[in-house]
């Protein structure tokens, strides 16, 4: 069985190959000959590990919604290709002032996958845990696309398997409790890292969906593909998968439900949104954020980034958000607004139609299954999964929850070069 850190050089291996290749070929400047690369290597759960990332320096406030597309030494980006190291600097931010750091793989990753499992067995520093999932797979002959769902809340399963994509249930509480101090953190994530980790529950679930993914990876393929993961989860678990398809680029399709304060909302726009929770209440109700956030929760001005740079984060991989209007308490209007701002993103990367947020549906039930979301949701699963259809990405932003990206942003999107 390949370990992590084994699978991890042999792409190193492609890599280095490729490049080689394409260099002896004198098929481009340097700058291509590495993106080109990187391509055929394939997706990685975090392709800009190796930029270099300046120290930000100071806080400083901004009412407005950072500029997504501003490096931190003051430049704005150019080339499409700029994104992939800007990304890197927004996720160092993140992790700094929101998340916490979410590691990299660890020493090593082992496990098993069957029709109806996943096991998962981690190694690192001298420290073992270990974890499982359930597999429901859809009719026919895999191997099959899936999706982890958190928690067991998230987009609808039956239309999932129907779909054709298998269903990965993932129970989170497994690797980062709920209902612990934020200076004795209990389970999987912290019996490696320690119980006064400084790292969120958000990002611990989501390192443990990573290591799914890596057992997934080694596998083989005969039963799940590794290269055709999604990611859905609803309320606290909507907060999660929307920062597990944040920091995991292997992950083709995020698709949170509901996710509220700590998850898709602008952190600028919570305060002022009649009956939204309160950043001081998301960060005390839970664990869920970086214990480093405790210090803006009464001035998310000063923050250096807002989620809808973790919204670009996921760009262009697929994005389909679904939010609820009907309860005050969920912030849709500034969910709205991370959404709006952040598929600013996706049309300067040229993936404008693979970002999708709904909000305009009947039931104001919490978590509920909509009938609106439904095609959608097949849609979706059929473009970045099975990779058979090519469905436009919408916008269907209801009336009683819609924000205005024009006051919150001073920066204009800019027109990104190939090259």
């Amino acid at each position: 069985m390949i370990t992590s850190r084994g699978r991890a050089g042999i792409r190193s291996a492609v890599v280095l190959s490729a490049a080689a290749a394409l260099a002896f070929a004198g098929t481009g400047t340097a700058a291509a000959t590495a993106e080109t690369a990187r391509a055929a290597a394939g997706p990685v759960e975090d392709d800009g590990a190796d930029c270099p990332v300046p120290d930000p320096g100071p806080p400083t406030s901004n009412s407005r919604l950072p500029d997504p597309f501003r490096k931190i030494d003051g430049t704005r980006i150019t080339a499409k290709s700029d994104w992939r190291c800007r990304r890197a600097e927004i996720k160092d931010l993140a992790e700094r002032t929101v998340y916490g750091r979410k590691p990299p793989k660890p020493d090593s990753v082992t496990g098993t996958v069957t029709s109806n499992s996943i096991t998962v067995n981690v190694t690192h520093q001298g420290r073992s845990v270990g974890f499982s999932a359930s597999v429901q797979l859809p009719s026919g002959t895999g191997p099959f696309p899936a999706v982890i769902v958190l928690g067991g809340f998230g987009a609808d399963t039956a239309t999932i398997r129907a779909a054709g994509a298998a269903v990965i249930n993932y129970d989170p509480l497994a690797v980062g409790r709920e209902g612990t101090p934020r200076s004795n953190k209990q389970g999987a994530f912290y019996s490696i890292y320690g119980s006064s980790s400084s790292t969120g529950l958000l990002a611990a679930w989501a390192w443990g969906a990573s290591r799914i993914i890596d057992v997934i990876e080694q596998s083989g393929g005969s039963i799940l593909k590794a290269d055709a993961m999604g990611v859905t989860g609803c309320s606290r678990y909507g907060k999660g998968a929307f920062v597990t398809g944040a920091f995991d680029q292997r992950i083709a399709l995020t698709m949170p439900i509901e996710p509220g304060s700590a998850g898709l909302p602008i952190f600028r726009g919570i305060p002022g949104e009649s009956g939204a929770q309160p950043l001081s209440s998301a960060y005390n109700e839970q664990p869920w954020l970086g214990d480093a956030f405790g210090s803006y929760t009464g001035n998310p001005t000063a923050l250096p980034v807002d989620t809808h740079e973790v919204v670009g984060m996921i760009a262009p991989r697929g994005l389909f958000i679904m939010e609820n209007p009907h309860i005050d308490w969920l912030a849709a209007r500034s969910g709205s607004v991370a959404a709006l701002a952040g598929a600013e993103v996706y049309k300067a990367l040229g993936a404008g139609d693979n970002i999708t947020y709904w909000s305009d549906v009947q039931d104001g039930t919490h978590c509920a299954s909509r009938s609106e979301w439904r095609t959608p949701l097949q849609q979706n699963i059929q473009k970045f999964l099975l990779k058979t259809g090519s469905a436009t990405g919408v916008f269907r932003i209801s009336s009683k929850k819609a924000g205005n990206l024009a006051e919150w942003r001073d920066w204009q999107t800019p027109i990104l070069s190939d090259g």
